[in-house]
């Protein structure tokens, strides 16, 4: 049998003219395309070439007035005064439009954003448009949904989302928002507000009411303004901890609703008895093919002694095998860094692992010229106290460490500030029902990892944030129960 190392993949690209992006962008208020009040925009580039894609607004304090003012004047005289029917039927329409043009959004994520075209077509747009699917049909069910309950609107929602998953991210938040019958100010990453534009336009094209959904770019102080302009209901964040724990203090006094959805510093653990292969796969499916840009991928890996040879020499294996390199070819199992600044972060990361005595091994792979490229890592004889055990990389670095008994990865898994996710890898179910119940995590997979469901709530605790999304329980942060 031929050395899967020595394989040679034809190139196999998507082709990027099949996705229309504009030079320039303005916001999106009122239903209308509208100049940046200041006259500023900033450029959009390619993280994999450094290449300009487009310009996209800045947005200012008067924008985001504009935009809070229409939400407001279209909750009041339209959207919440129309029956929730109707109100589902505007939710599947984009739904179906985001499933028509699947394609073009995947290819825009993915130069936007720098992920796999795999990622962007097969987990991120389908997810995208299931989240409308989902909450459309909730629409006209909320007196079921909440059985003796009387529930009402919120009013205007802001929302600000991250670079790491554009679209699903304003799907998560869009959504229930409107199902529930609130109207939303939407403010998406800098570096990653392309998809989110292309959402505009697909929003125009179903119709729905000027005003009900506004999405206006810009940088960090664009979403502050959204977070604390006085005339937002609720808020509703996902991003960093330190920035979700200003947002918190900013609101406190006033009768905001808030959701946070933070940091992670997920553990995946890996039992004597599990399947060791499925267990690597997993492993790699939760750090590398995604660099590391999910806050709840599995960065930490408890492995128990028994088997950590095994498990380690077929986890080097399986990252000799990723191909590194263009995110449009269907090949590419890594693509590239979000940006240059995320790159820097990581690199000091790495050299900070290696500082502290870990052992650090990254692939042979040929990394293109230009763009921003970190190769699969992993440390090895990482201690508990290590930086790179504490604190979240957002890049495809996996720290490895061991233990003897149960009770003992427990402890090292729950010791982190964080509390959103982890794995648990064993062949028998009731015990992984017994260590699930143990671990400090919003969100525990069962031999699996990085499993989403519209019909699922996802969040943490501890400094991960409160609130959930998705779900029964997406819906009831939206609403006045």
């Amino acid at each position: 049998m031929s050395d899967p190392n020595e394989w040679n993949y034809a190139p196999a690209p998507e082709a990027a003219k099949q996705a229309r992006i504009s030079d320039r962008y303005a916001h999106f208020i009122n239903g209308k395309w509208a100049d940046p009040k200041e006259g500023e925009y900033f450029q959009s580039t390619n993280p994999a070439t450094g290449e300009k894609l487009s310009e996209v607004a800045l947005g200012t304090k008067r924008d985001v007035n504009a935009a809070v003012k229409a939400a407001r004047n279209a909750y009041d005289n339209v959207w919440s005064g129309m029956s929730p029917r109707e109100r589902g039927k505007y939710i599947y329409r984009i739904a179906r439009l985001i499933q028509e043009r699947a394609r073009e959004f995947a290819i825009i994520e993915t130069l936007d954003g720098g992920k796999p075209i795999r990622e962007s077509r097969d987990i991120d747009v389908p997810l995208a448009a299931n989240h409308f699917f989902y909450y459309a049909g909730w629409a006209d069910k909320l007196d079921y949904a909440f059985p003796n309950r009387k529930v009402s609107s919120l009013g205007v929602a802001g929302q600000v989302i991250p670079w790491n998953f554009p679209l699903l991210m304003a799907a998560w938040k869009i959504a229930p928002a409107l199902a529930t019958g609130n109207t939303v100010v939407l403010k998406p990453a800098e570096t990653t507000s392309l998809t989110a534009m292309k959402l505009a336009e697909i929003i125009a094209d179903s119709g729905l009411p000027d005003g009900v959904v506004n999405i206006v770019t810009g940088m960090g102080e664009t979403g502050a303004l959204v977070v604390n302009h006085d005339d937002v209901n609720k808020v509703a964040f996902t991003g960093s901890t330190s920035v979700g724990k200003r947002i918190q203090k900013s609101i406190a006094g006033t009768d905001k609703k808030i959701t946070l959805e933070l940091g992670g510093k997920a553990a995946n653990i890996i039992l004597e008895d599990a399947a060791i292969d499925q267990a690597v796969e997993g492993i790699v499916n939760g750090i590398y093919f995604n660099q590391g840009h999910v806050c709840c991928a599995g960065s930490r890996l408890f492995v128990q002694e028994s088997v950590y040879d095994e498990v380690l020499w077929k986890l080097k294996r399986r990252m000799d095998t990723l191909i590194v390199g263009d995110p449009l070819d269907k090949n590419t199992d890594v693509g590239a860094i979000n940006s240059k600044e995320q790159l820097e972060t990581i690199q000091r990361y790495l050299k900070a692992g290696v500082d502290n005595g870990a052992e650090m091994y990254q692939p042979a792979c040929d990394l293109p010229a230009s763009g921003n490229w970190c190769p699969p890592t992993v440390f090895t004889n990482v201690a508990q106290s290590s930086i790179i055990a504490q604190e979240e990389i957002f890049g495809p670095v996996l720290a490895v460490q061991t233990f003897r008994t149960v009770p003992e990865a427990i402890e090292k898994a729950n010791n982190t500030p964080y509390g959103l996710s982890a794995g648990i890898w064993c062949d028998k179910g009731a015990r992984l029902f017994q260590i699930s119940n143990q671990l400090e995590a919003g969100v525990v997979w069962g031999n699996t990892y990085n499993q989403f469901d519209p019909t699922s709530p996802f969040g943490g605790y501890k400094e991960s944030g409160f609130g959930r999304e998705g779900g029964l329980h997406g819906l009831a942060a939206y609403l006045d129960m």
